[in-house]
């Protein structure tokens, strides 16, 4: 069965090869740098940071694209196929592109899975669930640092010659990262612990909430195709009312009519709650508003929660 698959996707690869000149892919790369294929906004600025001047980065993924939901065209798969080196993150947030990884694999392509950089007690279940797991682990900065130090590794192993260049760019990104960690700290101990509730429009901030002691609900749940009902809308609505939560959030990668509704719900009951922002979930942010980095979102995160909720 793996032989037939690695076929299949071999002759599917090759078809989009053929077709690659309609994309001038071959006229974007520069050959003296190594070509490197990432899928989310945040793991691009990642090899971008790591990588630094030996890499030229092509993102598949724009800002405010749902990875959850992402599937790959003919120009991604080309990208892929003509790349040195293909990263991802893993723990099933590509998971329409599971097989295209695998079969890339299969033909020993460089690919880098953020995944491996963890430990199994590093990663957190998926809700109640003891099968699936959730994949947000660019929430805690402790976390990501673990992610450059596998993006470091995978990059130096494809590119010998400049892999004292990769671990000088690692150890000065990972001084930043900590710089990040003790911000996002000290804006979260502006709150007392009983504000430190977290709603959202889907469950992807508990590797937040663990990381600096929010509890967090999401009223989507993990996968933004599961759609909250009204039942759920409903009891969340019963939660704000009783804890007196004075905010809510929106995501920039989520319908924000999910959020809208759960706060007519509370308005029904007799109780104000305000929309506390804007939250990149599963994106980076954009140049205009300042949030193009990791790091950079991170804090424009941390600084809407916490403004939002004392």
């Amino acid at each position: 069965m793996k032989t037939i698959k690695r076929i299949l996707f071999g002759l599917l690869c090759s078809a989009f090869i053929f077709l690659a000149g309609c994309y001038n892919f071959s006229s974007e790369q520069d050959s003296d740098k190594l070509q490197v294929v990432a899928t989310t906004t945040m793991l691009t600025d990642l090899l971008r940071e790591i990588g630094g001047q030996h890499v030229q980065v092509t993102g598949l993924m724009p800002a405010g694209v749902d990875p959850h939901l992402y599937k790959a065209s003919a120009r991604d798969v080309i990208y892929m196929q003509s790349a040195d080196v293909v990263t991802y993150n893993g723990l099933e947030l590509e998971g329409k592109m599971g097989e295209i990884f695998q079969g890339l694999e299969e033909q020993n392509k460089t690919v880098i899975s953020l995944e491996n950089g963890l430990k199994e007690e590093d990663i957190l279940a998926a809700g109640e669930s003891t099968t699936s797991v959730d994949p947000h682990i660019w929430f805690d900065v402790e976390l990501w640092q673990k992610a450059a130090i596998e993006v470091a590794k995978g990059l130096s192993a494809a590119d010998v010659e400049n892999a004292t260049s990769y671990q000088a760019n690692l150890e000065s990104y990972l001084i930043e990262l900590e710089e990040l960690d003790q911000y996002v700290t000290n804006r979260v101990n502006e709150l007392p612990k009983e504000d430190r509730i977290l709603v959202t429009a889907h469950d992807a901030f508990s590797y937040f909430g663990e990381g600096y002691g929010f509890n967090v609900l999401g009223l989507q749940g993990l996968n933004t195709n599961a759609e909250a009902g009204t039942g759920d809308i409903s009891q969340l609505a019963n939660y704000i009312v009783e804890n007196d939560i004075k905010a809510i959030f929106i995501e920039s990668s989520v319908p924000t009519r999910t959020i809208e509704s759960l706060q007519a719900a509370t308005k029904a009951k007799g109780f104000e709650v305000e929309i506390g922002g804007e939250l990149y979930s599963d994106s980076l942010g954009d140049q205009e508003n300042n949030t193009e980095t990791y790091i950079k979102t991170v804090q424009s995160n941390v600084d809407t929660i916490v403004d939002a909720l004392k």
